[in-house]
């Protein structure tokens, strides 16, 4: 709204200092500031109405340490993340770009399945809270709009080379035009550009029908890293420490690929419109750190599903924009991990008792943070670690895309 205010004002009264909002380093920079400001006034009245209203964690007795020490402490703090997020984002980005709209939706629905997961967790008592088919069907539905809108939406879209001579013959020149397309980025190779229409090519005409693939592509991401966010959530600080960072990368790659001369420098896809992104994720760092002030150890809130659900789906969602998604089992190592220790676990466990009928396991616990736990690891050791594993894996990510 802020920035529509101010070009009217630059546009129709020649204001000083009004084309300032033209810049998105600008907006960005104020947004953190923004944010983090609301997260952290917000975020003390809502710790105090949870508190007030008793609406704490249930905590199962895991036989952890500090553990029973935990229960009580205020949940459902994600409204705080999305708030601190939401303001900022509605008074200083372009609310008619596409990348914006799809970001906020995002936001809204996937904070909401969560808000009704804690909510039954907690008023209703039920610690299991929404049955997992439900969760499921809200990240694919949520996936199939996503994934629609960046294949059909007539505002996504790449800059790609088209060699002039298909026009002209007496020239060897290219230009370059904005068109739909379905490629995307991979990492260490020259030419580090693929399109997801070119595996429909056994079908004639097939790449009419790369939103085949494409939107179950899209599910399976947002899934995913939604999940992986989720059971990161597990000790003070960890998932909105680790998210912070994953999030910081993400908006050096929005911003770059957002500018057509940095973009050219660094020689990466250039996507029209993305530079947006850089708002949304200024603001969703800063309302992320702002929450990281009441939720390291030891914790005055924890963010609960609320967050966890709608962290993850923004990551992936942003990945997607910016075409980068092939990068995120590096840039989200510390989510791919949690994932795949409770896979295996889960997994080791049904084979070894079916085997020989008597159940064993990989980790002393999992998702593996817990195992850490249990061989007496402090957790603030444990999430210090796993930030700079997180910081490790961020720097390789951007790396990668000059390692080909």
């Amino acid at each position: 709204m802020l920035y529509y205010l101010f070009d009217f004002l630059e546009t129709h009264y020649q204001l000083p200092g009004a084309s300032v909002f033209q810049y998105l380093s600008f907006r960005s920079a104020l947004a953190v500031l923004m944010s983090l400001l609301v997260s952290m006034v917000f975020g003390r009245r809502v710790i105090d109405f949870l508190r007030n209203q008793q609406i704490g964690e249930q905590v199962r007795d895991l036989g952890l340490d500090g553990q029973k020490e935990k229960a009580g402490t205020p949940t459902m703090g994600g409204v705080m993340i999305i708030f601190a997020t939401i303001v900022p984002v509605l008074l200083l980005a372009r609310i008619d770009n596409i990348y914006i709209l799809l970001l906020l939706f995002t936001t809204l629905w996937m904070g909401a399945i969560g808000f009704v997961d804690d909510y039954i967790k907690v008023f209703k008592k039920d610690k299991q809270g929404l049955k997992g088919i439900f969760k499921i069907i809200g990240q694919l539905l949520l996936g199939i709009v996503v994934g629609a809108t960046l294949y059909f939406h007539p505002a996504v879209t790449v800059r790609q080379e088209i060699p002039v001579e298909q026009i002209d013959q007496n020239s060897s020149s290219a230009f370059f035009a904005e068109e739909k397309s379905t490629i995307t980025t991979i990492p260490l190779f020259k030419d580090n550009e693929f399109d997801y229409a070119l595996l429909m090519d056994w079908i004639p005409g097939g790449e009419h029908y790369a939103w085949l693939l494409f939107i179950p592509i899209v599910v399976f991401i947002i899934t995913a890293v939604s999940n992986g966010a989720n059971l990161t959530d597990g000790i003070d600080g960890l998932a909105a420490g680790s998210s912070a960072i994953m999030v910081f990368t993400l908006g050096i790659f929005a911003w770059v690929s957002g500018n057509v001369i940095f973009s050219d420098y660094l020689n990466i896809m250039y996507i029209p419109n993305a530079g947006e992104i850089t708002v949304f994720v200024a603001a969703f760092l800063g309302a992320l750190i702002g929450f990281l002030w009441y939720n390291t150890f030891p914790a005055q809130v924890f963010m609960g599903d609320t967050g966890s659900l709608t962290i993850g789906a923004i990551i992936a969602v942003i990945a997607l924009m910016v075409r980068k998604e092939m990068l995120l089992p590096l840039l989200c190592g510390i989510f791919l991990i949690e994932n795949l220790s409770v896979v295996l676990q889960v997994s080791y466990f049904k084979y070894t008792k079916n085997k020989t009928g008597v159940g064993q396991r990989i980790f002393l616990m999992s998702p593996i943070h817990h195992h850490f736990q249990k061989k007496g690891y402090h957790e603030s050791k444990i999430v210090a670690r796993f930030w700079i594993v997180g910081i490790l894996l961020s720097v390789l990510t951007i790396v990668t895309l000059k390692l080909r």
